[in-house]
C-alpha cells in the first residue's frame, strides 16, 4: 500500500470514528491503535503505554493543569462579576460603554484563566443579563461575549500555546509575549465595533420612542459618583496584581512557564480566600472537581493526539503529506491560505488542542522550508482557531452562551457572532501585512530569533 493511500485510509476512517459520536479522545485513540495492530510491527501494541507516556513526558505539560486550576479558582468564585461590575462602572458614559466593558472584562480574565469557555461563562453570567437588561440586543449580547470569550487562547498564560510550543518545539515565553500585541489588537477592534452597534442600536431605540413607541431602556442614563467610582477599584487590583507577578515570574526569569502556574494558582486560591471568603473545603470541593475533570479529559486528549501523531509518523503519512505539500511548489503566501483555510474547516468540528496535534506534523515542515517565523505562525494559527471557537456548526463559545442565556434563540447567538468573525479576519490580514504586532515585543524583550 503506498504512502498515499495508507495516508487517504487514515484520515477517512478518523472522519468515520469520529462521526460515529465517540468523544474526540477515545476517537484518535482507536483509530492510532486500530492502524497499529494492521500496520505496525504486533510488538508496538505492547508499548502504547510507554509511548503515550514518553510523548507526554514534559515538563511544559505540567502547567496545564496548574493553569487550569488557576482559572477554576477564578471562574468559581464571585471574581467575574466583580471585575466586571468595576469596569463597568468606569466606562459607563462611553456609548457602548457596556460592550466594551464585556471586552476589557474577558481580557483581563483571559490573561488569568488561560481558558476560553471558562472566560465565557464567567464574564457572561454577568455580562448579558446586565446588557439585555439595558436594552442591548440579545444577539449582540451573545456575540461580544463569545467573541470575547476566544481570548483565553491568545493572551498568555494560554493552554492552546503551551501545546504548540510542545508541538512546533519554540520557546513558550517567546509565544506568550507574542500573544499580547495581537490580543490588544482584537480588544481594540472589538470594542471599537461595540461603539459602533451602540450607536446604532441607540438610534433606532430614539426613533421608535420619538414615533410613540416605547421608551427602551437604552435611552435611560446611569450616574455613578466618583466615590462609587473609586469604591469599585479594589474588585480589579488584586486580579491586575496576580496578573503582573505571574508576568513579572515568568518574564523577569524568575521561574519557568511550570513553576510560574504553581504561583498562578497558589495566587489565585489565596487571592479567593482573602477577598471573597472561599477557603473551607465545601467551597474549594467545586474547584478541585472542576480542575481534576476538565485536567483529565484535557490531558486524555493530549496523550491520545501524540500517539495518534506518533502512528501518522511511523507510517510515514505526515512526512509524506509534508513533502507533498512541499512539492506543489506554492507561494510561501498561497501555502499560508491553503493551511489556514484547513485550519478553519478543522476547527467547524475539532478543539484547538487536538487541531494543533494532529495537523503540526504535517503544516510546520512546508512552513518552516517556506521561511515563516512558526513563532508569528503559532499566533496566526491561534486567531483562526478562535475563529472555530464561534464559527457553527459546532463552535464551543455558541454552546457555552446558550448554556447561561438559554432564552436567546440559537440563530441570534450565530448571527451575533458574525461580525466578530469579520473583525478576526481582518486581524488575521493585519498579521500578515505587520508582523511585527505579534513578533515586535519578543524580539525586543528576549532578542531577535
Amino acid at each position: 500500500m503506498t504512502d498515499l493511500t495508507l495516508g487517504a485510509l487514515y484520515g477517512v476512517v478518523t472522519l468515520i470514528v469520529m462521526c460515529s459520536g465517540m468523544p474526540i479522545a477515545f476517537a484518535l485513540g482507536v483509530v492510532a491503535i486500530t492502524f497499529m495492530f494492521f500496520f505496525m510491527p504486533s510488538s508496538s501494541l505492547d508499548t502504547v503505554t510507554q509511548n503515550v507516556y514518553e510523548e507526554m513526558a514534559s515538563i511544559t505539560l505540567l502547567s496545564i493543569p496548574l493553569f487550569i486550576l488557576k482559572g477554576a479558582a477564578i471562574g468559581k468564585s464571585p471574581a467575574g462579576k466583580d471585575l466586571y461590575s468595576a469596569i463597568h462602572t468606569w466606562l459607563h458614559k462611553i456609548p457602548g460603554g457596556l460592550g466594551i466593558a464585556n471586552v476589557f472584562a474577558c481580557a483581563l480574565f483571559a490573561a488569568m484563566a488561560g481558558s476560553s469557555p471558562a472566560t465565557c461563562s464567567a464574564i457572561g453570567s454577568a455580562g448579558i443579563p446586565e446588557m439585555r437588561k439595558r436594552g442591548y440586543s440579545p444577539g449582540f449580547a451573545a456575540g461580544i461575549i463569545a467573541a470575547g470569550g476566544t481570548l483565553g487562547i491568545l493572551l498568555p498564560p494560554s493552554i492552546t500555546m503551551i501545546l504548540y510550543a510542545v508541538a512546533a518545539e519554540q520557546s513558550l515565553g517567546r509565544l506568550f509575549l507574542a500573544g499580547i500585541g495581537p490580543g490588544i489588537l482584537l480588544v481594540v477592534l472589538f470594542a471599537g465595533y461595540a461603539v459602533f452597534r451602540a450607536r446604532k442600536e441607540y438610534a433606532i431605540a430614539k426613533a421608535v420612542y420619538e414615533a410613540g413607541g416605547d421608551k427602551s431602556p437604552y435611552l435611560e442614563t446611569e450616574h455613578f459618583t466618583l466615590r462609587e467610582k473609586v469604591e469599585m477599584l479594589p474588585r480589579v487590583l488584586p486580579f491586575i496584581v496576580l496578573l503582573i507577578g505571574v508576568m513579572v515570574a515568568l518574564y523577569g526569569g524568575y521561574a519557568t512557564p511550570s513553576e510560574t502556574a504553581g504561583l498562578g494558582a497558589m495566587l489565585a486560591l489565596v487571592l479567593i480566600a482573602v477577598v471573597y471568603n472561599v477557603w473551607r473545603p465545601k467551597d474549594l470541593s467545586p474547584i478541585l472537581a472542576s480542575t481534576i475533570k476538565e485536567s483529565t479529559m484535557l490531558l486524555l486528549i493530549i496523550g491520545m493526539s501524540l500517539l495518534y501523531s506518533y502512528v501518522m509518523s511511523y507510517l510515514h503519512i505526515s512526512q509524506s503529506a509534508a513533502q507533498w505539500v512541499v512539492d506543489m511548489h506554492l507561494s510561501r503566501w498561497v501555502l499560508l491560505t491553503v493551511i489556514l483555510l484547513m485550519v478553519v474547516v478543522f476547527g467547524f468540528f475539532l478543539p484547538p488542542v487536538s487541531i494543533i496535534l494532529m495537523t503540526a506534523p504535517i503544516i510546520l515542515p512546508p512552513l518552516r522550508e517556506a521561511g515563516f517565523d512558526l513563532i508569528w505562525f503559532g499566533i496566526v494559527m491561534t486567531v483562526v482557531m478562535e475563529m472555530g471557537l464561534i464559527h457553527p456548526p459546532v463552535g464551543l463559545n455558541i454552546f457555552v452562551i446558550k448554556n447561561i442565556a438559554p432564552d436567546i434563540p440559537l440563530k441570534d447567538v450565530i448571527w451575533g457572532v458574525m461580525p466578530f468573525l469579520g473583525l478576526m479576519f481582518v486581524a488575521v490580514v493585519l498579521l500578515c501585512l505587520f508582523p511585527s504586532i505579534a513578533t515586535g515585543l519578543p524580539d525586543m524583550m528576549m532578542g531577535a530569533k
